[in-house]
């Protein structure tokens, strides 16, 4: 596969990464373990080496997961995760219990995290959400002190503002950020991106394949698990999804031009955004990861590029990301 750097940070990865959470936290039925180990394996096989988890997917059960899988290719791949939430009890963090970025907070993560993932230090931690009640300043202050400490390589920030990614920034180079970014949720487009571009941090958008929707395989007919988060996201209702298909509709003629399925076109579209733009679709099927990597061969030109924005100023999408 072809290869990406993260901004100038000099990290090098696959254009394409591997989300991780859905292998065994949110939607049900997860995977089963042992066939998930296989399955990032295949994908590490097949040139992905970026891949992106989180102490509070479980909580705990992904990195163990990740950590295992990956132990084999030890200083082949990149490994991100995450820290920010609060421990409310022994089952451990749950977004639903609040933020916690403090720095002592921030050490205990780093130190659990490192054992899950079986790694001596961790190629990319990110801020999972902002704490309002912790200065982004003390926050990138304690992952310096983890880099320098030798436990942690580089710094990110998820969902940030383009005034916190500065400030954070500032303290400690940032590496990369992490945001939902897709050709049906742009905002990151209005101050983050161009922020990103300036600074020199590469951008990693989650959902870049908006929660399965623009796969085009969803219709208004899809019921959906209530331990999905799609069961209650105001884009799933049988109305949104109706109303959304001239999304698809796009994405489908553009890609019968490029003998692409309407994912691959989604991918392509992000990639062809800038060079340092590396999404991480989830995925549990070879099928569909195949099908995702596909997407680093397709070349979108200006005039296609300028073809979906034209469609895009006409679309009016139903229904707020969450």
């Amino acid at each position: 596969m072809k290869k990406r750097t993260l901004g100038k940070s000099g990290v090098e990865v696959s254009a394409l990464g591997l989300g991780c959470m859905r292998m065994s936290f949110g939607d049900k039925p997860i995977g089963d373990k042992q066939e998930m180990i296989s399955f990032i394996r295949s994908a590490v096989e097949r040139g992905v080496t970026f891949f992106d988890t989180a102490e509070v997917y479980g909580p705990f059960t992904n990195e163990l997961l990740v950590g295992e899988a990956l132990e084999q290719f030890k200083g082949k791949v990149v490994i991100a995760t995450k820290f920010g939430f609060k421990h409310a009890s022994k089952a451990g963090p749950h977004p639903s219990s609040g933020f916690d970025s403090r720095p002592e907070q921030i050490m205990r993560v780093a130190d659990a995290s490192l054992k899950r993932l079986r790694v001596d230090a961790i190629d990319l931690f990110y801020q999972h959400r902002v704490d309002p009640d912790v200065p982004i300043e003390d926050v990138a202050g304690a992952v310096r002190d983890l880099i320098q400490a030798g436990k942690v390589k580089h710094f990110g920030l998820s969902e940030a503002s383009a005034d916190l990614i500065r400030r954070a920034h500032a303290v400690q180079p940032v590496t990369a950020v992490q945001s939902e970014y897709s050709i049906w949720w742009r905002k990151p487009e209005e101050d983050v991106l161009p922020t990103c571009e300036e600074l020199g941090i590469g951008f990693v958008p989650y959902s870049p394949l908006g929660r399965g929707y623009l796969t085009g395989k969803i219709d208004e007919k899809a019921t959906f698990d209530s331990s999905d988060i799609r069961s209650h996201n105001p884009r799933f209702t049988q109305e949104a999804i109706k109303a959304n298909k001239v999304v698809i509709d796009l994405l489908e003629m553009i890609g019968k031009e490029k003998a692409a399925t309407p994912a691959q076109i989604a991918l392509a579209w992000l990639l062809a955004q800038k060079p340092w733009i590396v999404p991480i679709p989830g995925s549990r099927k070879i099928e569909r990861l195949e099908e995702n990597i596909g997407s680093a061969d397709i070349e979108l030109t200006e005039s296609d590029l300028g073809k979906i924005d034209e469609a895009f100023s006409k679309i009016t999408v139903l229904g707020d990301r969450y």
